[in-house]
């Protein structure tokens, strides 16, 4: 019998379980565009970004919408502001990157390809739990196509970084959570999605644990060839499905807290 979690949205309380170390945070949200000092010109250049996208084959509407909402540029240093709109990854310190836009793209939309939403192209998905916040950019932008957001970050000065990006716009449907992504977070499951930004030898099985029925893992996992592999992981009544997709490059999964 699943045990009974409390209603949402919540703050997160400091927990000493083993599925979480450290601090957790919860950043409230203001529905709408994540932008605090709107710039035509920067606008401009993402919407040139999320047709660049479709044209790419990027084709759910909501996640074009998503990637149009969210201004990449407020999550790099400035340093690198004028190549936030570029498909490319960028550093954000501590040896860890921002993903492609193409990537972040592609990613959330096959999780909203998860079986739960089959038929359902209009609906938002349920709760998520992403692995590796980073620099909070793509917790931002699920937040635009799922419920409830929690965020795993185990590098301490990149939790604190995603905090200081999102604080801004007052996100109270995400969650940061400074821990252990590969143990997850037990009291926030089951989830309709999981997503990752970094990649190990296998999907961890506490990842599949905390998937609810119906839900997707979208994650890269090392390949035979020796480089990684996009893993898409969907949790059926029957059992557990697993396709591997294109070659990807992320940074390895690790445990404990740095």
């Amino acid at each position: 019998m699943a045990t009974q979690r409390p209603s949402f949205p919540v703050r997160l309380k400091p927990t000493a379980s083993a599925a979480l170390q450290g601090r957790t945070s919860s950043v409230p949200m203001r529905p709408a565009v994540l932008s605090s000092t709107p710039s035509m010109a920067s606008d401009a250049v993402r919407d040139r970004m999320v047709q660049k996208l479709a044209a790419q084959g990027i084709s759910d509407v909501r996640v074009l919408r998503a990637m149009g909402a969210v201004e990449r540029h407020r999550f790099v240093d400035s340093a690198l502001v004028n190549q936030a709109y570029e498909d490319t990854s960028l550093p954000i310190g501590l040896g860890q990157t921002i993903s492609k836009p193409n990537v972040v793209a592609r990613m959330i939309e096959l999780l909203l390809g998860a079986p739960a939403l089959n038929g359902k192209p209009n609906d938002r998905l349920g709760r998520v739990m992403e692995i590796g916040t980073g620099c909070g950019y793509q917790a931002a932008v699920l937040s635009h196509v799922a419920s409830e957001v929690y965020s795993i970050e185990r590098l301490r000065g990149l939790h604190e970084k995603a905090r200081a990006n999102l604080r801004p716009f007052r996100l109270a449907t995400v969650h940061l959570l400074l821990g252990d992504g590969m143990i997850g977070y037990a009291k926030g499951a089951p989830y309709a999605g999981i997503i990752a930004a970094a990649g190990g030898e296998s999907v961890p099985e506490e990842w599949i644990s905390q998937l609810a029925v119906g839900g997707r893992i979208v994650a890269p996992t090392h390949a035979a060839s020796g480089g990684q592999a996009l893993v898409v992981i969907d949790k059926t009544a029957v059992g557990v499905q697993r396709r591997v997709l294109e070659a990807v490059h992320f940074v390895p999964l690790k445990s404990g807290i740095a």
